[in-house]
């Protein structure tokens, strides 16, 4: 794992890497946007996840997300949607001037763009938030050296119709699985975090266009 990822010399990295997609897509319209947030735990660099309430309606209740929704009209920008749902969803509140930029958009089976906003929370204690019991069964982080061993990382075979369709990644052996669109932009920001430590084993060939 890169050691300065949480660094100010490895934030403006992250700042300067993101900063051509961030212009770009920041006002593009979006579907959904959900917050990457990276945190520190016990002094340890983790990503925090929450578990979706299995009281929602959709296919996706119960399933570990990252704290997101759907743009609003009266949402400025992705940027905007995602603080206010991360907010909403568990009371935290990200000034914006901790947001790093605007990560790889992602796209659901229906073909819905999700964009994915990175940003530094700072020291955090999982159990200290109060979310939304209507939204949010659980919350818990994933510390990106867990994320980043080889023996915690897997593969989910999708087929359609009988037949091989494609691969998404998988992140196993934490609390919950991550898995589906979750575990794509897992994926994202630790090729973004840590680019020497972790290298994707799948051939884009493998992955459905998105």
């Amino acid at each position: 794992m890169q050691p300065d990822c949480l660094s100010a010399e490895g934030e403006r990295r992250c700042r300067r890497l993101l900063a051509g997609a961030t212009a770009r897509l920041r006002a593009r319209p979006a579907a959904a946007a959900v917050l990457v947030p990276l945190c520190s735990v016990r002094g340890v660099p983790a990503l925090l996840y929450t578990l979706r309430s299995s009281r929602l309606a959709g296919s996706h209740k119960g399933d570990v997300s990252f704290p997101g929704g759907k743009c609003d009209p009266t949402d400025q920008d992705v940027v905007h949607t995602a603080l206010r749902e991360t907010h909403e969803e568990l009371g935290l509140t990200v000034p914006e001037e901790h947001v790093w930029g605007v990560l790889r958009p992602v796209h659901d089976r229906q073909k819905a763009s999700v964009v994915p906003v990175l940003a530094g929370v700072g020291p955090l204690d999982p159990q200290s938030l109060r979310p939304n019991p209507e939204e949010v069964d659980e919350v818990f982080a994933l510390p990106l050296a867990h994320l980043l061993q080889a023996q915690n990382q897997g593969y989910t075979h999708f087929c359609q119709h009988g037949h091989f369709s494609y691969t998404l990644p998988v992140f196993l052996h934490g609390p919950h699985r991550v898995w589906g669109l979750t575990a794509i932009i897992t994926e994202f920001t630790l090729q973004l975090l840590a680019p020497g430590a972790y290298q994707p084993r799948l051939a884009s060939s493998e992955r459905p266009t998105v």
